[in-house]
C-alpha cells in the first residue's frame, strides 16, 4: 500500500476508536497565530522533576474558536495562550494523510491556570522563608530623606516616563537626583536584565537612598516573569531599600512580598518618593514656626520691659535715661546673637548627624578593611556555622570580590 493509504487507515482507526473529546493537561513548548489568525503549538509534558520531556504534541486551533477562547480566557485570567504557561485543555485527537497527530483546542479550562500560577507563586514564597531572607529588605531602615533614587525599569517604557514626569514636577519643588539602570521589563531575559541592573547598584550602594523597579500595566501574562525565586532572592538581599511599583492597582508579584516598600504602579512609586519628601518639608517648617513664636514672645517680653522701663525713667535725669537706653541695646544685640547662635547650632548639629550617617556606611566600612562574605548562591553569611567544607563562598571587599573554597570550619 502507498503511504497515504496507510495513513488513512491509521486515520480512520483513531477517529473510530477514541471519543470526540478529552482533557488534557501539559505546558506550551510553542505557541503562535499564523496566518489567517489559526493558533498553533506544541504541548509537552516533563516529569516529576520538571527535567526531561515525557510526551509531545502538536496542537492547532481554528480561528474562529480561537478567538473565543482567547478572548475569554484572557479576561478570566489576565494571560495569553503564551509558551510555557501550564494549561488543561479540552481536545480533539485528529490525524490527517499529511500532516500526521495533531490535537485540535476546543476550550480551556481558566481556574486550571490560576491555580497552577499561585501554586508556583506560593513555593517561591515558602522557599524565601525556609531560606531566612523573605524579610531582609524589609527591615532595613528607610532614610529620612529619600533624595537618591536608583532606578531599574525600561528606558523607553512610559511607566519609567510618567515616573520621571511626577518627580520633576512636584507641587512641592523637590528636588530628587534620579539614575535609569536600564533594564528588560518585558519578553526574554526579563530575570537576567533585572538582576544585572540590581548588581550594578549593589556595587554602588552608597551612592543611593533607596531602589525603585518600576513597570507599567499591560498583559498580566508579562508580570509571569517576576514571579522568580532569583530574582525575588535578589531583591529580598539589596544593601538597600527596595521599592516596588509594577503593572496595575489589580497586580501581584512575588517581588511585593520580599521589597521593602510596595506601592501599585510607577505613579504611585513617584507619589511615595514626594509624600516623603513632603513630610520631611513639613517637619522643617514646624521647626522654622517654633523658632519664629519663641522669637516672637521673646521680643513681646523685651518691648514690655522698655515701656515698664520707659514709665521709669521718665523723671529720671537725663544720663541715667541713656544708660538705660544703652543696656537695652546691649541686650536686643545679645539676643540677636543668641537667635543666631541657636541657628548655627542646629546646623551643626544636622552636619554631625549626617557625618555619623556616612560613617556607619557599609561602602566605608569596607573601605577600612571590613569584608563582606557570601554563599555561592548570594547569601550572606552570618555564622561560621553555615559553611562546610568544600563549599564555594564570594568574599566582597571595597575594590571588588574574590571566590574562594572553604577547606575547614571553627567556631574561634
Amino acid at each position: 500500500m502507498t503511504l497515504f493509504e496507510l495513513n488513512h487507515i491509521v486515520r480512520s482507526v483513531l477517529e473510530n476508536s477514541l471519543d470526540e473529546k478529552y482533557w488534557v493537561e501539559g505546558e506550551f513548548a510553542d505557541a503562535s497565530v499564523g496566518f489567517g489568525g489559526h493558533f498553533y503549538g506544541e504541548m509537552i509534558q516533563k516529569d516529576e522533576a520538571g527535567r526531561n520531556i515525557v510526551a509531545r504534541a502538536r496542537i492547532t486551533c481554528w480561528a474562529r474558536n480561537y478567538n473565543i477562547i482567547s478572548l475569554r480566557f484572557q479576561k478570566e485570567t489576565g494571560e495569553t495562550l503564551r509558551r510555557s504557561l501550564h494549561v488543561k485543555l479540552l481536545v480533539k485527537v485528529t490525524f490527517h494523510e499529511q500532516y500526521g497527530y495533531a490535537l485540535n483546542i476546543l476550550d480551556v479550562d481558566s481556574s486550571f491556570t490560576l491555580g497552577d500560577m499561585a501554586k508556583r507563586r506560593k513555593e517561591i514564597l515558602n522557599r524565601l522563608q525556609q531560606d531566612g531572607i523573605i524579610n531582609d529588605n524589609k527591615e532595613l531602615p528607610l532614610p529620612q530623606l529619600l533624595k537618591h533614587i536608583a532606578v531599574v525599569s525600561s528606558a523607553g517604557a512610559a511607566g519609567y516616563g510618567d515616573f520621571c514626569n511626577q518627580l520633576e514636577h512636584n507641587e512641592y519643588g523637590l528636588f530628587f537626583h534620579h539614575h535609569l539602570f536600564p533594564a528588560v521589563m518585558q519578553g526574554t531575559n526579563v530575570e537576567d536584565s533585572i538582576m544585572t541592573a540590581l548588581a550594578a547598584i549593589a556595587d554602588e550602594a552608597d551612592c543611593w537612598d533607596c531602589v525603585v523597579i518600576i513597570r507599567g500595566g499591560g498583559a498580566t501574562g508579562d508580570l509571569s516573569d517576576f514571579d522568580s525565586y532569583p530574582l525575588a532572592a535578589a531583591v529580598a538581599q539589596m544593601p538597600i531599600p527596595v521599592i516596588v511599583g509594577i503593572g496595575h492597582e489589580r497586580d501581584e508579584t512575588v517581588l511585593d512580598f520580599v521589597a521593602h516598600t510596595r506601592v501599585k504602579t510607577p505613579t504611585a512609586a513617584a507619589a511615595f518618593l514626594i509624600d516623603n519628601g513632603a513630610q520631611q518639608l513639613a517637619r522643617l517648617d514646624d521647626i522654622q514656626n517654633s523658632i519664629m513664636q519663641g522669637v516672637s514672645l521673646l521680643c513681646e517680653r523685651q518691648q514690655r520691659r522698655i515701656e515698664q522701663l520707659t514709665v521709669q525713667l521718665t523723671s529720671a535725669p537725663r544720663q541715667r535715661l541713656l544708660t538705660e537706653k544703652h543696656q537695652i541695646q546691649m541686650l536686643q544685640s545679645r539676643f540677636m546673637q543668641s537667635v543666631r547662635f541657636m541657628f548655627q547650632n542646629a546646623k551643626l548639629k544636622l552636619e554631625n548627624l549626617q557625618a555619623r550617617y556616612i560613617a556607619l556606611d557599609p561602602a566605608l566600612q569596607l573601605k577600612r578593611g571590613y569584608s563582606l562574605t557570601y554563599t555561592a548562591d548570594g547569601r550572606l553569611l552570618r555564622s561560621s556555622s553555615d559553611m562546610h567544607p568544600g563549599d564555594q563562598i564570594i568574599t566582597r571587599l571595597a575594590d571588588g570580590t574574590f571566590k574562594s573554597k572553604v577547606e575547614g570550619v571553627s567556631d574561634t
